[in-house]
């Protein structure tokens, strides 16, 4: 088990590369980092310095499957639970923003795009939280570590991060078929071929 917590290991690793940040971790509303200049695009002729907003979690313990009876006993290895509003918080920055989870269980790290975010198959779920006589729930849920990109080492998942974000207009609007081949998901082929005559249809009938 690491000695330090994940917050801990990356303001470390931060100083140690020369990334410009802000610790955003002690605010409710904020993703825990914001990386200052973490990329540098050419936009219309002009540089433009991007910012990206990262939500960091930790696993730190095996799951207890009585208290968690939808997760299988022999799933609970690849399961992670978070905070739904974590996961809002980070949609709300997108595209520029994502989730780093360090599995403390297996020393690697799991980077969750926001397109797996949305895409991926996941379990959400409502646990129960009394707060004196009185039941409140939050939501959580329930994601598949096989449905990260997992690495051995911070470097190796920031590559990925940017690479992520440099190459974020293809992801996001040039791929026609279904992104992504999620665990615990399959993906059908449904509906007749479509030929130009529907697209002209559909232009017809929209404009």
């Amino acid at each position: 088990m690491p000695e330090n917590s994940f917050e801990q290991e990356l303001k470390a690793y931060f100083k140690n590369h020369n990334y410009a940040y802000v610790d955003n971790s002690a605010e409710f509303k904020l993703l825990d980092f914001t990386l200052l200049d973490f990329i540098t695009e050419v936009r219309e002729n002009a540089k433009v310095n991007r910012k990206f907003y990262l939500e960091v979690k930790e696993k730190r313990q095996v799951y207890n499957t009585k208290n968690w009876d939808i997760i299988r006993p022999e799933e609970e290895v690849h399961m992670f639970i978070m905070d739904e509003l974590s996961a809002r918080k980070i949609l709300a920055y997108a595209p520029f923003s994502g989730l780093l989870v360090r599995n403390n269980l297996t020393s690697m790290y799991h980077w969750f795009s926001i397109m797996d975010m949305y895409l991926m198959p996941k379990i959400r779920v409502d646990r129960p939280i009394q707060k004196h006589d009185t039941i409140s729930y939050k939501g959580k849920w329930i994601m598949d570590l096989r449905n990260s990109k997992a690495f051995t080492n911070l470097a190796l998942a920031f590559d990925e991060i940017r690479g992520h974000v440099l190459n974020r207009e293809h992801l996001y609007t040039g791929v026609n078929e279904c992104y992504g081949r999620y665990v615990n998901e399959q993906i059908h082929k449904q509906g007749i071929v479509r030929n130009p005559g529907h697209w002209d249809t559909d232009v017809a009938e929209t404009r």
